[in-house]
């Protein structure tokens, strides 16, 4: 093997019923004594519950999901108007995403105390949107200097929302498993990120309040996101990115809808990790004739060669009925007028290092099929 990992240096504090706690004790153990607290207006209530034992000098509700430059910049003057010296965040990747625009140009630490699964909290990437272009970095500036883990704090997200949310996560962990500086340490992280993942949503689903599978979907968003945040951005997140910086779509939909088409446009030139993403989703690949389901579930003849990628399709699809996950950008505004200027896009910023060479063709065939809701086979990319 040959490789260079990064590993990203942060404290996380995990614990069910424990937010208050930990967030007083990390604000006082970076000598803050004027803590800016982020949330949106409808996660009030958990802010107050977070924030407890805080006195802060600013509370902050503005935030919109993709990060628009003019609500960070507005941020940022009141942040320094009130000589804030460190940020809480509480809620979504839209409150996080805030948070480190913040710090992207003042420093100011953050401590970040996630609702949702989005995983945010776990990397030093940033993004922010102008002029309907959504643009990331990386800098370690954004990294939150802690994270504080608390599923009672996510047991009021809806069904719904936690399974776009967990999904989000999940393609953080099939985009590290190919992105630009994947290595075995982030597909061994971004494997049980998914393991994780998959129990926890069909938990999540047959039981709202299971705080047993909240914590495991936690846990799963983390080891996603620590994934990722070494990985890099591949092929999936450039095109999220454009859906949702330009033409305004919801983040954790979105990235769930478009997920399993990336997966079956990729998974063909990778059988040795669709294989190992299979197992993590609970259906092993054996080879062995009488296990091909996946060819069944699908109703498709499957070639000797595309047996592990039509059982990862297979697996992830059949966590996705469980679950009933997003399936059409339509559903969320996307339309056919939009593809050309999507895939125009999509092109400009896709990494070469994709598992299959990225064209108009198929990114515009993708988005095609994801508008509508088709049913994901390799069959459609590899026919």
């Amino acid at each position: 093997m040959h490789f260079t990992h990064t590993t990203l240096g942060q404290r996380v504090l995990f614990g069910r019923g424990r937010a208050a706690e930990y967030v007083a004790a990390e604000v006082e153990r970076l000598g803050a004594s004027h803590p800016m607290v982020i949330a949106g207006e409808s996660e009030r209530a958990l802010a107050e519950t977070a924030s407890a034992s805080l006195k802060p000098a600013l509370w902050w509700d503005k935030v919109v999901q993709h990060v628009p430059k003019e609500v960070a910049d507005e941020a940022r003057s009141a942040a320094s108007d009130h000589a804030v010296d460190v940020m809480v965040c509480i809620g979504g990747g839209s409150t996080t995403g805030l948070a480190k625009a913040v710090a992207l140009t003042t420093g100011i630490p953050i401590i970040a105390v996630p609702t949702t699964y989005a995983g945010s909290e776990a990397t030093n990437v940033w993004g922010m949107t102008e002029e309907r272009t959504k643009t990331t970095g990386v800098d370690d500036r954004v990294l939150p200097a802690s994270v504080v883990y608390d599923a009672e704090l996510s047991k009021t997200l809806p069904v719904g929302l936690s399974v776009a949310s967990g999904l989000n996560g999940m393609a953080h962990c099939v985009d590290s498993l190919w992105a630009p500086k994947a290595d075995p340490i982030n597909q061994a992280l971004a494997l049980e990120g998914a393991r994780a993942l998959n129990l926890a949503l069909r938990g999540i689903v047959a039981g709202a309040d299971d705080l047993a599978a909240r914590e495991q979907a936690l846990y799963g968003c983390y080891l996603a996101a620590v994934s990722f945040a070494s990985a890099g951005s591949g092929l999936h997140h450039k095109i999220c990115h454009v859906l949702g910086g330009t033409f305004d779509l919801p983040h954790a939909q979105t990235h769930a809808t478009v997920l399993p088409y990336v997966l079956a446009l990729n998974a063909p030139a990778v059988p040795e990790l669709a294989a190992r993403l299979a197992a993590a989703l609970g259906h092993h690949v054996d080879g062995a004739p009488e296990d091909r389901w996946a060819a069944a579930l699908q109703g498709l003849p499957v070639a000797e060669g595309q047996y592990p990628a039509s059982a990862a399709v297979a697996a992830l699809r059949d966590l996705y009925r469980v679950t009933q996950a997003p399936s059409q950008l339509s559903a969320y505004g996307f339309s056919n007028d939009g593809i050309p200027e999507a895939v125009e896009r999509v092109l400009k910023a896709a990494p070469a290092s994709n598992p299959v060479p990225v064209t108009g063709e198929n990114i515009s065939a993708l988005l095609h099929q994801a508008l509508t809701g088709e049913v994901p086979t390799v069959s459609l990319f590899n026919s």
